[in-house]
């Protein structure tokens, strides 16, 4: 059973830290830039979805990584480190990536 619920917690923080990921690099490298530096507003406004997308779904991601952390018995400061890797550009995707390489999926 433990073992069923492990895999269940990974394939979750798997799937919402490449969405987390995918969200912040198009937060920081589409919308900030044009934000910044156009001054179009139509490009502005077609951009706002993104922010607003990576605020709903940053703290699912958060929620996701604790229990992942829970479930595998982390220390608080690596459950810590895996929550704030949503905040970076990519360094979500590679918390992902360290998940699989400390849980492999079995095939």
């Amino acid at each position: 059973m433990e073992a069923v619920v492990m895999e269940g917690a990974v394939k979750r923080f798997r799937v919402m830290a490449l969405v987390a990921g995918v969200m912040s690099l198009l937060l920081w490298f589409v919308y900030v830039p044009v934000k910044a530096f156009s001054s179009n507003p139509d490009v502005h406004s077609s951009l706002v979805w993104i922010p607003m997308v990576h605020g709903y779904l940053y703290p699912i991601y958060v929620i996701t990584a604790i229990q992942l952390s829970v479930q595998a018995r982390w220390s608080l400061p690596k459950m810590l480190g895996f929550i704030l890797a949503g905040t970076l550009p990519v360094a979500s995707i590679v918390a992902e990536r360290k998940v699989v390489k400390l849980f492999p999926t079995k095939k």
